[in-house]
């Protein structure tokens, strides 16, 4: 089969499409052809070394996909050749196929589009756990969303809607803000990409409180950098900073403001909520497959690349441009 393959840390333009024999799946494993893999953050960060895992090379990126089941192992029971499936896998998907534990895929209806299901499960469980896991979200509650463009951004804008808040959108371009406003945010601020001095950070804060009108309930921020301060104070009393990511960098924040304000900052990490509790995660993907059918979410995949233009793929995500969801198709 055909894969691609770091052989060594650096950019995507490192990757080496190589044949690899078809992997063979152990008694609790299903083989999968894969047909779309959905391209996320940090799938960058693993090919440099950056991620706070890093899989042994040479390996394989991809940490999501859709496809058919092929062959099931001796163990497996929920799963059988000719399902339809989306599957999680840290690594090993930007290939033609992938040998994993069943417990890691999710059947899904045949006529389910390819190419969005590849891309629903990291996005949307990550938006899903930090909302209602985390920030226990209430309807009619106002939820301000950094990055609300992005994969995990413009999920969080549509789950935080359809569970009943008001949802305000932070991004950087007026392209991502029409976007994220047609993801169902009901008002959004282009900020300004210098923010280093402190009067800049305290006019976004300002900015940010007004558009909340007083200020907000819950912050989902996976973003970073010098956004995080100035959405921190845009919080009410006992409000609540989902810590998602540091696309724009690791922040430091004065920790005097979660004092006086009594401010929960919470630390959001989809992957290890799912190791220590995998049977919740089940249940939090079922809720969300269902909000799809009902057409509550819209998957939006906004590029596509084929499986030959996958290190293309990765660096458009790289390059903080895209808007959505993009995902690998094979073909």
């Amino acid at each position: 089969m055909k894969a691609w393959i770091s052989h060594e840390p650096g950019g995507p333009e490192t990757l080496v499409l190589d044949e690899l024999p078809d992997p063979i799946p152990a008694d609790d494993e299903v083989l999968v052809k894969i047909d779309a893999v959905g391209v996320n953050y940090p799938d960058g960060l693993l090919l440099r070394d950056l991620y706070q895992v890093k899989p042994p090379r040479p390996f394989v990126p991809g940490s999501e996909f859709c496809g058919v089941v092929e062959h099931a192992g001796a163990g497996v029971t929920r799963l059988r050749p000719g399902d339809l499936v989306i599957g999680r896998c840290g690594w090993g998907a930007m290939a033609e196929r992938i040998a994993v534990t069943a417990q890691r895929c999710v059947r899904i209806a045949p006529e389910t589009p390819r190419a969005q299901a590849a891309a629903f499960m990291f996005a949307y469980a990550t938006a899903y756990h930090s909302l209602v896991d985390a920030a226990q979200l209430r309807a009619g509650q106002t939820v301000l969303v950094l990055g609300a463009a992005g994969g995990v951004g413009s999920a969080a804008v549509e789950v935080a809607r359809a569970l009943g808040a008001r949802v305000l959108a932070a991004v950087s371009s007026d392209s991502k803000l029409a976007f994220a406003l047609a993801r169902g945010a009901s008002a959004g601020i282009v900020y300004d990409a210098q923010v280093a001095d402190k009067d800049a950070q305290q006019a976004l804060a300002r900015q940010l409180k007004e558009m909340a009108g007083g200020g907000c309930d819950v912050v989902v921020d996976p973003v970073g950098g010098l956004y995080t301060e100035p959405a921190l104070r845009s919080l009410k009393r006992g409000g609540r900073h989902l810590v998602v990511g540091f696309t724009a960098g690791i922040p430091r924040v004065p920790l005097n403001l979660a004092l006086l304000k009594s401010l929960q900052i919470i630390g959001v990490d989809w992957r290890s909520f799912v190791q220590d509790d995998p049977k919740l995660n089940d249940r939090n993907v079922q809720s969300l497959l269902a909000m799809w059918r009902e057409g509550v979410l819209q998957p939006e995949v906004t590029e596509t690349f084929t499986l030959a233009e996958a290190p293309a793929a990765i660096a458009r995500l790289d390059s903080r441009s895209a808007l959505g969801k993009i995902v690998v198709v094979a073909r």
